[in-house]
């Protein structure tokens, strides 16, 4: 029983992570909420990088989507990016398998999402 309550509240809780690249000038770190996503191309930017998320967090992909794009903002606000210009999204499958010393075997399947971009400073 422990075991299962833990699996469950790692299912739920889940974890964004993020990394970046550094291609451009870094500027002072600001708040992840100032980044805007853009999927057009503003008129006047500088790239400062290439940052990615992922996420498995959440009820559903919607949610892990979510805490993805979040993760997306705070890994461009790190670099004093004020906008991330979204380059890709996508998913991965995989199964968490429990259920040991419960005498059951059971599976829960974890899509983790993702999403990846070019952190700009957008200079308009």
């Amino acid at each position: 029983m422990k075991s299962t309550i833990i699996l469950v509240v790692l299912f739920i809780a889940g974890c964004a992570t993020g990394s970046s690249i550094i291609v451009g000038e870094v500027r002072d770190a600001i708040v992840p909420s100032q980044v805007k996503l853009y999927l057009e191309v503003p008129e006047a930017y500088e790239v400062i990088g290439i940052v990615t998320a992922s996420s498995d967090a959440g009820w559903t992909e919607q949610d892990s989507m979510d805490y993805a794009v979040e993760e997306l903002k705070n890994q461009a606000a790190k670099l004093g990016a004020n906008g991330v210009l979204i380059e890709s999204t996508g998913s991965q499958n995989s199964t968490v398998v429990g259920g040991y010393d419960t005498g059951y075997i059971y599976s829960i399947p974890v899509t983790a999402k993702s999403v990846t971009g070019k952190a700009i400073y957008v200079t308009q």
